[in-house]
């Protein structure tokens, strides 16, 4: 009885884990094209990189698909959790450079993000949206013993913190004239998330850290 409601049980949480993927997708893309979009006319450096952020994290989410799809294969699972780490990694790596890149492009041309009202709306739908996506991405990995779902949930989390810095930046810039605000917080991200990618990229973590993929369900 156990062998059989083991995968079963896997399975329902796997089908789980792909429609919370399937809504990463399609919300990233429409969160990068209007991020794109406005910061194109507004002419704002932090929306269009806001914007690429978002189809960055597309990858990931599709890179996490593919590890569902594989789920089933005992054999293989750790040789596809340790692959499907080093993509998310490598995801998370590109992202750190863009950030880095932008923000100090900010601060030494001195160019600020144009007020945008479009912006400060996105920025705010995602700050809703983003914490509760987190929240049900890491109970899928908890229940699959999955360190990949897991660093995608850790990237959703760092959506959130841009979301953040994206708000923040652009309220300040139109509020109080604080043109630094937002490429200064961008930078105390990057060795956050370059850690992440770095980690990631090594294969440092593994199914073996979360004591749940070990236990009967």
């Amino acid at each position: 009885m156990m062998s059989e409601f083991v995968p079963t049980r896997r399975g329902i949480v796997a089908q789980r884990g792909k429609r919370l993927e399937y809504f990463t997708i399609a919300w990233n893309s429409l969160e990068g094209m209007v991020g794109v979009i406005a910061g194109l006319v507004a002419g704002s450096i932090s929306l269009i990189g806001f914007g690429l952020d978002s189809f960055i994290e597309v990858t990931s989410g599709a890179t996490l698909l593919w590890r569902m799809s594989v789920d089933a294969d005992l054999q293989n699972r750790e040789r596809n959790e340790r692959l499907s780490l080093r993509i998310v990694g490598i995801c998370f790596i590109g992202l750190a450079i863009y950030i880095a890149y932008e923000a100090l492009s900010d601060l030494i041309r001195r160019q600020a993000p144009e007020h945008s009202v479009p912006g400060i709306v996105l920025a705010c739908v995602s700050l809703v949206v983003m914490p509760v996506l987190s929240r049900a991405k890491k109970r899928v990995g908890r229940e699959l013993g999955s360190a990949a779902m897991n660093a995608d949930a850790k990237q959703t989390d760092f959506c959130v913190y841009l979301s953040l810095i994206l708000l923040v930046g652009l309220v300040l810039n139109a509020v109080a004239g604080w043109w630094w605000a937002d490429p200064v917080a961008a930078l105390i991200m990057v060795p956050i998330v370059g850690k992440e990618g770095l980690a990631g990229v090594k294969g440092e973590v593994c199914c073996s850290s979360f004591p749940e993929a070990n236990r009967p369900n």
